[in-house]
């Protein structure tokens, strides 16, 4: 399975954008959970399964869709060069 950065901004395959926050287990399954940030409209907070954010695109469903992953990680530059 790949690496989950934390702190770091993924692209959801439909477009919008997110920031990973933290990783916490689900107190009924045990399952761990990635705690994620919209980073656009009110900027809310989510929950998935770890195992489903870091999974492949279902290309049968999504036959056009370009992006190998569900998310996949951004490496933004600084405008300000820093």
């Amino acid at each position: 399975m790949r690496e989950l950065k934390l702190k770091r901004v993924y692209r959801h395959f439909k477009g919008d954008y997110y920031l990973t926050e933290d990783v916490a287990t689900d107190s009924e399954s045990g399952k761990a959970m990635v705690i994620y940030r919209k980073l656009y409209g009110d900027g809310s907070l989510w929950v998935r399964p770890l195992e489903m954010f870091m999974k492949e695109v279902d290309h049968a469903k999504y036959p056009d869709c370009k992006q190998k992953y569900r998310f996949e990680l951004q490496e933004i530059e600084s405008v300000a060069k820093r």
